[in-house]
């Protein structure tokens, strides 16, 4: 017979045993309530929201009231406003009177082109020169004499005609007294008549020989002159050899060796003027449109603010970027350097008491229409809003969002529009 196990078995109370099942369900049931009431509130925030995402990889900024002051900074490079190039009038040899670094004064010569050709044709034209001065010279003294032979025909005719006019009054008072005939006096005033004519003559011909003579002269005298003019014209190029500083400053550069053999119109050396200093600065083409002549800036150099303004404004675009030139309105400070770096402030305007916001990617991804305001409960609400004004630092808000709200200023393009969005810690 097999044994079963009744002899292990004992009796059990049953009285507590619904108590303890009531406080099981009694603790599930307020978890479960807890956890309803820790879950819920996202749960609704993310049914209610087109997306969810993380604060840490967004940018905010509080939109705030004052004055927006539109510039323009860059880092800029000191040049000179005045660096002429040095170059060659003529080809030949050059030589050198000074090193790059040399100060020089306005008017020194720096360096000297020998030109051979150019001497030679000098020396060739002076003595052109002196032989046209010696042809007018001696034109003028054959003009004088051809002179003195013409009026010498014209006194000797005033003689014979006085002459010719005694006969003829001698003649008719013989004639008068029958001493002479009639013929005899008819002769003696046909011959004074031909002394006139002759006396009248003389007179035409010494106005007529002097005018040719004038113009013989003349065109002597023009010759030289064109000859003299050549002259002075080529002694301007021979002094012109000698290459002379047309500013007070420093030596910049020395295009070429010393003793070297350059062509005509080859650079030579260069020249800056330290008196008057500017500072070229690059100035993104978006800002182009706005700067203007004379706009207001400022010059930082060691830790000392300097007043200037916009001086020139480059009408070429390159890389994106067109160049300005800023010259200092104070004094000019001390031992400035060609090249030397220098950070820049161009001031455009300023708008005072203003909404603003710190600039960020939002104004672009948004087409300057669209921001998102995040509210109290963790939610970004999309708002249409109105940019006014912008600078590098902050922009102009006109519409669509008051003082004190916060708005998300990073890039939008990753919320795709939209109305609200989550934002998780």
């Amino acid at each position: 017979m097999i044994r079963d196990t009744s002899a292990q078995d004992r009796a059990m109370s049953n009285a507590v045993a619904p108590t303890r099942r009531y406080w099981k369900y009694a603790v599930a049931a307020g978890v479960v309530v807890l956890l309803a009431a820790w879950i819920l509130p996202g749960m609704t925030r993310m049914l209610g929201s087109g997306a969810s995402f993380s604060s840490e990889r967004l940018r905010f900024a509080e939109v705030k009231r004052g004055n927006l002051t539109r510039d323009i900074s860059a880092q800029g490079r000191l040049v000179a406003a005045v660096s002429p190039t040095l170059y060659a009038p003529n080809g030949g040899i050059v030589t050198l009177t000074v090193q790059a670094g040399d100060k020089v004064e306005k008017e020194q010569v720096l360096a000297e082109v020998v030109s051979p050709e150019l001497s030679n044709r000098l020396q060739q034209e002076q003595a052109s020169l002196q032989s046209a001065e010696l042809a007018a010279e001696r034109t003028s003294i054959d003009n004088r004499k051809q002179q003195l032979t013409t009026q010498k025909a014209v006194d000797q005719a005033e003689i014979d005609r006085q002459t010719a006019a005694r006969e003829v009054e001698r003649t008719q008072k013989a004639f008068q007294l029958g001493a002479l005939p009639q013929l005899d006096v008819m002769r003696a005033k046909d011959a004074l008549q031909k002394a006139e004519i002759t006396l009248a003559h003389a007179r035409k011909d010494v106005a007529l020989e002097r005018e040719s003579l004038d113009f013989e002269l003349k065109t002597a005298r023009l010759t030289r002159d064109r000859q003299r003019l050549l002259v002075t014209d080529l002694q301007r190029q021979v002094d012109e050899l000698k290459l002379r500083s047309p500013v007070a400053g420093q030596v910049g550069q020395l295009l070429v060796q010393q003793k070297a053999n350059v062509a005509a119109n080859a650079g030579i050396l260069t020249v800056v003027d330290l008196s008057a200093m500017e500072v070229e600065v690059p100035v993104p083409e978006t800002f182009a449109r706005e700067l203007a002549i004379g706009m207001p800036a400022q010059i930082q150099n060691a830790g000392q603010t300097l007043t200037g303004e916009l001086s020139a404004v480059s009408p070429e675009v390159v890389n994106g970027q067109v160049t300005a030139r800023v010259r200092f309105t104070g004094e000019q400070p001390a031992g400035l350097r060609q090249n030397q770096r220098m950070s820049t402030r161009i001031l455009i305007d300023e708008h005072p008491n203003v909404l603003m916001v710190e600039r960020g990617p939002f104004v672009d991804s948004g087409a300057g229409r669209v921001a998102y305001v995040v509210g109290k409960d963790g939610m970004a609400e999309r708002r249409a809003i109105e940019v006014g004004a912008t600078s590098l630092n902050a922009v102009e808000l006109v519409s669509g969002v008051k003082e004190g709200d916060r708005l998300i200023i990073s890039s939008l393009d990753e919320f795709k529009g939209a109305e609200r969005i989550a934002l998780a810690r």
